[in-house]
């Protein structure tokens, strides 16, 4: 698998987002049943500042955010709750998939609110924006009843909480 990291706000240097966007890749791409060494994403690791920007410019939300993604092809499902195509891999056998930008005041002040701690909030949010990547979405709710079990399911597989309880704040 690759994942291109391009670090522009150092606050990221706290975790080891590398490692992080690796476990979630693997486990997010073998759950959808690809093929992880086939893949390509590329990760903006952000401040809040840059992600507003970005909002703004591709959303016409002007605010910061916590993850965008920008997926290589459209592959969503025209039925409500229906599921994505799978993407083909390109002439040399690689699939890109797309990019990602995720915002560390953002993901920070979130994991506190929620009592949860900022790699695993991180672990969520890189596993939601690879499902945007791969066509999934919330927008409809039959779509966000399959992307959230998908998130669940997936994070479960990694030893992390449901990520859509309630918390108990700090």
């Amino acid at each position: 698998m690759t994942i291109e990291l391009d670090i522009e706000d150092l606050a990221w240097a706290a975790l080891d987002l590398g490692a992080l966007a690796d476990r979630a890749a693997a486990a997010t791409l073998a759950r959808i049943g690809l093929d992880p060494e086939m893949c390509e994403i590329a990760i903006l690791a952000c401040d809040d500042a840059r992600i507003a920007v970005l909002n703004a410019d591709f959303r016409g939300k002007p605010t910061p955010t916590n993850v965008l993604s920008w997926p290589a092809e459209d592959l969503a499902a025209e039925e409500p709750g229906g599921v994505p195509d799978l993407p083909e891999a390109d002439f040399t056998g690689e699939i890109a998939l797309g990019d990602i930008a995720i915002a560390y005041g953002t993901c920070a002040r979130e994991a506190e609110e929620q009592g949860k701690s900022l790699a695993d909030h991180c672990t969520h949010l890189i596993v939601h924006g690879i499902l945007h990547l791969l066509g999934y979405d919330h927008i409809r709710d039959p779509d966000a009843t399959l992307m959230e079990g998908l998130e669940i399911e997936i994070l479960g597989t990694m030893g992390l909480d449901d990520p859509y309880n309630d918390f108990d704040g700090p």
